[in-house]
């Protein structure tokens, strides 16, 4: 048994989801497959993107424009995988922030929503692939957690929130995707939805310079997460960093 499979998490059913990036893009890469099989088994899923995307392309011109652009093509890649709410913040891409009035409008979207599962990037930095620690990504992930816990439990926190009827909520389950590999701790296959994947990302096209070289860097990273956790020979995963916030297995204030 490796030592992924012995810290492999044991997770219910999902019913409703809330994920949430730094950019557009950013969850079909990390989580598009996972995504789609839950709709597909009736989860209901809302993706939350952070910033407006506007630094994002290759090509000098109107930033506007590229935004526009970029929320368009998330909307296109997330049909794909099921999803029909999305969210834009609508923050400056390459200076995403940790402040309370980001985290507040975070913590009434979880209230809103009420999720099983909130799914984000992670706050810690990932020195094995510095390119998955761009610091939105970190300040998506530190954004998310500080709003799951205690924000969103916290009946004293945003008493405004509570006042516009959104009231306090606990979620059971946090999972963070682009973790550092010694915290990912579940897998899962998504053998059968590759291609699905890999349609989401393709959609992106204004940020992909080589698209064939991209499917093939993806595809070998989900075999080599599936390896990682003893899946059987030519599987595909993608992994997550579980955490149980709220669950039959925590005690509250602990």
């Amino acid at each position: 048994m490796t030592q992924a499979q012995e810290q492999e998490q044991e997770v219910p059913r999902v019913q409703r989801v809330l994920a949430f990036a730094a950019h557009p893009d950013d969850i079909d890469f990390g989580a598009a497959g996972t995504v789609a099989g839950w709709t597909a088994a009736g989860a209901e899923v809302t993706y939350c993107i952070m910033t407006a995307g506007d630094a994002g392309g290759f090509e000098p011109g109107d930033r506007n424009k590229v935004t526009e652009l970029r929320s368009s093509e998330q909307q296109a890649a997330a049909e794909l995988a099921g999803v029909r709410d999305i969210r834009f913040l609508g923050e400056r891409d390459g200076f995403l922030a940790v402040t309370p009035e980001v985290v507040e409008q975070v913590v009434a979207l979880i209230r809103e929503v009420r999720p099983d599962v909130v799914l984000s990037m992670h706050p810690e930095r990932n020195w094995d692939r510095i390119q998955a620690s761009h610091p939105d990504h970190l300040a998506c992930g530190e954004i998310v957690t500080r709003a799951v816990y205690p924000a969103a439990e916290n009946p004293f926190a945003f008493p405004r929130l509570a006042e516009r009827g959104l009231e306090a909520f606990k979620v059971p389950w946090l999972w963070f995707y682009g973790a550092p590999r010694e915290r990912e701790n579940h897998a899962v296959d998504i053998s059968g939805l590759v291609e699905t994947k890999l349609a989401a990302i393709r959609v992106h096209a204004s940020q992909h310079p080589d698209i064939g070289r991209m499917e093939a860097a993806v595809k070998s990273m989900l075999r080599d997460n599936a390896r990682r956790f003893g899946l059987p020979d030519g599987a595909s995963a993608e992994v997550f960093h579980v955490v149980g916030v709220n669950t039959e297995q925590t005690i509250a204030g602990f």
